[in-house]
């Protein structure tokens, strides 16, 4: 069997969004993903729902067993041998503090390719999130990259303080929370003087990044009095007198605010970059899972038949999607749609057209079905309309129309599955209170949504966790299986449902033009 591969990849240092391009690569070809425990969850979105995943430690993972660097090594080894392409997913960058130059002369001693994909470190993108630039032509022109966690086996420091405290720039110690004290002295006892400007960044460029500064004296009591937990960083120069006049992370409108998307996994990427815009955190809470249909049957044969409609109606995104693949997949292509119009209840449905170079010719200026409707009415009087749907759902439409003599043949080209569990770590931070808002995309995701419950997670409704729908039909399911709504969307799409949060908690009702969210 051919050996296989392991890229060394780094993944920054939490946003999820500051992965390199390379690197998704990576993870998009990977059969085997080996990640740490800081590294965020989300980044693995890009990966192929087949692929192993294992956490390497305690921190975010769950099976909580934490794996000796020996034991990484032969995992990678054993998996390459066996023909895999391994991505090593390492926080920040894999060769600053990050033990990815270990690996490396394990691969290379066994004789393993592999290829190094660097990554943001925490120095440069948790003080740029903090407002803090460790390089200025006034300020400093050397930074120095110190570890705050030497090797726990060496006899001594390797640590010269009294060359770091004579260093003409901004020095930056990862990983140093809990020795913020031995650093502070040692550094004051070389010679630094004491109201050098310094901070500590605890959670870095997360929506719970937080920021404490002072001089250096202060540093240690400013930072046990603020709370702040590990993973961190300690800044230490004339640099961080600029945050005052710099820092924007923490003033996004929703920052560190937990936000639960009850979409699918795979379709909830557009909502994961407007909760991070906005500066909150997106958890992911999926209440339903989407597939093709069981049998394609009935959608071939409709597709052959398209010369005998006049419409073709799209509801949600997902419709266009699996119905265009399978046209496609089909043998044809858009020219077999040349004779159609085609309609679509909202402009996110009507933007997924567009990914395959088509326009809707009506959209209706509600985002529901009853609007989407009354607009056909006028339109569609003793015609044939091809509705391309979900294996559930109302029968508005074909009701709705059936009174113009219109003919309304729905074909089922996704289905959706409702999900049996919530994965542990959902379920913790349900049950403990830890999520902000939550937000209801459907009637059947808020009857699913309350279905997956723990009386537990329910106890926490209404008093830590709000929840937002994203129209009145959603609110009116929700009401009905006992759940209330805090905030509920003025338009019917998952930009609706930020808005409608945003403005419970700051009173700003509106969100950029172009954040616009998929609607289910």
């Amino acid at each position: 069997m051919a050996k296989g591969k392991v890229y060394l990849v780094g993944a920054g240092p939490g946003d999820p969004g500051l992965i390199t391009i390379k690197g998704v690569e990576c993870l998009k070809q990977a059969d085997l993903i080996l990640y740490d425990g800081l590294v965020n969850p989300l980044l693995l979105q890009h990966v192929s729902s087949e692929v192993e995943r294992t956490c390497r430690v305690a921190v975010g993972c769950n099976n909580r067993r934490i794996l000796k660097q020996d034991e990484i090594n032969q995992r990678l080894i054993t998996a390459a041998r066996e023909g895999k392409t391994v991505v090593r997913l390492k926080g920040g960058d894999p060769f600053i503090f990050g033990r990815g130059s270990e690996e490396a002369v394990a691969l290379r001693e066994a004789g393993i390719e592999f290829e190094v994909i660097p990554g943001i470190t925490a120095a440069t993108a948790a003080a740029g999130y903090a407002g803090i630039s460790i390089t200025h032509r006034a300020h400093a022109s050397a930074v120095a990259l110190i570890t705050g966690h030497e090797n726990p086996d060496k006899t001594g420091s390797s640590l010269d303080y009294e060359v770091l405290a004579k260093f003409p720039g901004t020095l930056v110690f990862y990983m140093g929370l809990h020795k913020i004290k031995h650093i502070v002295s040692s550094l004051i006892r070389a010679g630094k003087s004491e109201s050098t400007p310094a901070a500590v960044i605890s959670r870095g460029t997360t929506p719970f990044q937080k920021t404490v500064c002072g001089q250096l004296s202060d540093l240690p009591d400013s930072v046990q009095k603020a709370g702040l937990i590990a993973p961190s960083l300690i800044v230490i120069g004339e640099c961080v007198s600029l945050r005052d006049q710099i820092a924007w992370f923490e003033q996004k409108p929703l920052f560190g605010l937990r936000i639960g998307i009850t979409r699918p996994w795979e379709q909830s990427e557009t909502e994961i970059k407007l909760a991070l815009k906005m500066g909150a955190q997106p958890i992911l809470l999926p209440t339903i899972e989407i597939s093709g249909p069981a049998d394609w049957a009935p959608v071939d044969n409709a597709i052959s038949r398209l010369e005998e409609y006049q419409w073709l109606v799209f509801t949600s995104a997902n419709g266009v999607q699996y119905f265009l693949n399978r046209l496609w997949e089909t043998g044809f292509d858009a020219r077999q749609l040349s004779h159609l119009k085609i309609a679509t209840i909202g402009p996110s449905t009507a933007e997924a057209l567009n990914a395959f170079h088509l326009r809707a010719d009506l959209i209706p200026p509600q985002y529901r079905a009853e609007a989407l409707a009354a607009a056909m009415k006028p339109l569609v009087g003793q015609q044939r309309i091809l509705w391309a749907g979900a294996n559930r759902g109302r029968e508005v439409l074909q009701n709705e129309l059936a009174t113009v003599s219109a003919i309304v043949d729905k074909i089922v080209v996704y289905e959706n599955h409702d999900m049996t569990e919530w994965d542990s770590e959902s379920i913790g931070l349900l049950e403990s209170g830890e999520l902000d808002w939550i937000g209801l995309s459907s009637p059947s995701i808020a009857r699913n949504f309350n279905r997956l419950l723990t009386e537990k997670a329910r106890e926490q409704l209404g008093k830590k966790i709000k929840l937002a729908s994203i129209s009145p039909v959603t609110t009116q399911a929700a009401k009905e299986v006992g759940l209330e709504m805090t905030a509920e969307a003025e338009e019917y799409h998952w930009k609706g449902i930020f808005d409608a949060i945003l403005k419970q908690e700051s009173s700003i009702s509106t969100l950029p033009p172009n954040a616009e969210s998929t609607p289910e």
